[in-house]
């Protein structure tokens, strides 16, 4: 039992003794790849600490997106390096062959993902800073595109498959596709007409006079823009759609209209054109009316119970909720100024004259009034 157990010392004396050049290739190589990653990291903070304090940000977002692939760009350098010296000492072909190809493929897709986290930090960082965040997002896409086409193509080439080939049978079948997918290509190019005209973005309310399309819009993507409709439902519209149809934007306009029509009795005409004058007074002195835009109160017509004027103007206010807070006062001042003068609003009505009927049914009228009250 001793003996067994003091013998397994000398096993591993010589196995190191008959690999005494591996052993220490392989030391050399593991005390490396930990050094150069403790000093990375050490390196990184550093770097994140001077970053922080400068003015310029895009430090900032460089450093934190790499930080974290460069650790892996090492550990994955000093594991195909232990691996090849290992099977060199032991004379494995297979694996010596095989791992040029696999350093190759994990430098590729560490870098694509450095990259790619680069790209997300500047999208992130534009958008938190008030840049349009659909030209942002377009811009974002196109390049994460570019970047997954990069990273295949030298995937490819390094697994032997041949690059020409298979982009002179993507240029025959891209005419196939085309037909087989017109409406899909359709909808892409007119998310490209929606990004660059932009006649909305992310946030928007738009609404369509041509189709039943009114909403604020979610998202924007390659083939449909979802709109989130007043009662909360999803409404997802093909891109393509908008490329045919008109889009009205309400959340860019500037003012909100006040456009309404008022009738006053027709025993109040001696006082119309007082009212109109205070009326009109009122909202050229009002804290919420926008005195740079047309404002109006004109007597119209003669309607069939009412004298109708007109009040036309426009809130310094877009938001909907205030707009109506803001139309509400006025049109309670409108009926004080009304009242102050002596006049009412106008309802329908109708008036019989009795003279110009035959004596005959006066006369009946007349009796039947007498008897009913008998």
């Amino acid at each position: 039992m001793f003996d067994f157990v003091f013998t397994q010392p000398n096993w591993w004396h010589d196995l190191i003794n008959q690999n005494y050049d591996w052993f220490w290739d392989v030391s050399v190589a593991i005390i490396l790849t930990l050094l150069t990653g403790v000093v990375w990291r050490f390196a990184r903070r550093r770097l994140l600490a001077l970053v922080t304090r400068t003015n310029n940000h895009w430090d900032d977002v460089v450093v934190d997106a790499l930080g974290v692939p460069i650790n892996w760009i090492i550990l994955a350098i000093g594991a195909s390096w232990i691996a090849d010296i290992t099977a060199r000492s032991f004379e494995v072909g297979v694996i010596m062959t095989s791992i040029p190809l696999a350093r190759q493929l994990s430098l590729i897709v560490l870098v694509a993902w450095a990259i790619w986290r680069l790209i997300n930090r500047i999208e992130h960082r534009q958008i938190s800073c008030g840049a349009d965040p659909t030209t942002i997002e377009l811009v974002g896409k196109i390049a994460r595109v570019i970047v997954m086409i990069l990273m295949a193509l030298p995937i490819l080439q390094a697994l032997g498959i041949t690059i020409s080939g298979l982009l002179a049978f993507g240029g025959m079948g891209g005419l196939v596709v085309g037909l087989a997918a017109k409406d899909l290509l359709a909808n892409f190019f007119g998310s490209l007409v929606v990004y660059m005209d932009r006649p909305f973005r992310v946030g928007d309310w738009i609404r369509s006079p041509d189709r039943n399309i009114e909403g604020t819009v979610e998202s924007i993507g390659f083939r449909v823009t979802c709109i989130r409709t007043f009662d909360k439902r999803p409404l997802y519209v093909p891109n393509s759609v908008f490329t045919s149809i008109s889009v009205e934007n309400p959340s860019r306009m500037l003012n909100r209209r006040i456009y309404e029509t008022i009738g006053v009795r027709y025993q109040d005409s001696d006082v119309l054109d007082t009212l109109l004058q205070n009326i009109e007074a009122m909202l050229r002195t009002h804290a919420d009316i926008d005195t740079k835009q047309t404002i109006m109160v004109n007597f119209t017509s003669f309607g069939a119970s009412s004298l109708d004027f007109f009040v036309y103007c426009f809130t310094k206010t877009t938001d909907w909720a205030t707009y109506h807070k803001i139309k509400q006062a006025v049109m309670l001042e409108i009926i004080r100024i009304i009242h102050a003068e002596g006049a009412d609003c106008a309802f329908p009505t109708r008036t019989l004259h009795l003279d110009s009927m035959p004596p005959q049914v006066t006369a009946a009228m007349a009796a039947d009034s007498i008897s009913s009250k008998a």
